[in-house]
């Protein structure tokens, strides 16, 4: 069970940090869709950092578990948040992308508590 801990750990890190580089570099598409939603373009650098920091707390969740348990909580909190925001802007077409990213999360947070 531990090897599949790592392995979605793992893949959930990587797509979040991808996820917070784009937030990082201000893609045009991300701020686009910051306004449809009504999200303030100001927030794009702390959603980033929310990202990033939840990435590292599932690798480092690798080796000591309450971190990866924090941090696999704060993502799952943190997608459910962005599901709801963008079910409540009625843009149902892009509900699959925080879905994935919470089911990841969830993943995650499921796998980490059934190794200890």
């Amino acid at each position: 069970m531990f090897t599949a801990y790592v392995a979605v750990a793992v893949t959930t890190a990587a797509s979040n940090i991808a996820a917070a580089i784009v937030d990082f570099a201000r893609a045009e598409w991300i701020l686009g869709n910051m306004s449809k939603y009504g999200v303030p373009h100001s927030w794009i650098y702390p959603l980033g950092v929310a990202k990033a920091a939840g990435a590292l707390g599932l690798l480092v969740g690798i080796a000591v578990p309450a971190i990866g348990i924090a941090a696999a909580t704060g993502l799952l909190l943190y997608f459910a948040g962005a599901v709801f925001t963008v079910a409540r802007a009625r843009w149902y077409s892009h509900l699959p992308y925080p879905a994935l990213f919470l089911l990841l999360a969830a993943g995650s947070l499921t796998l980490q508590l059934t190794t200890l």
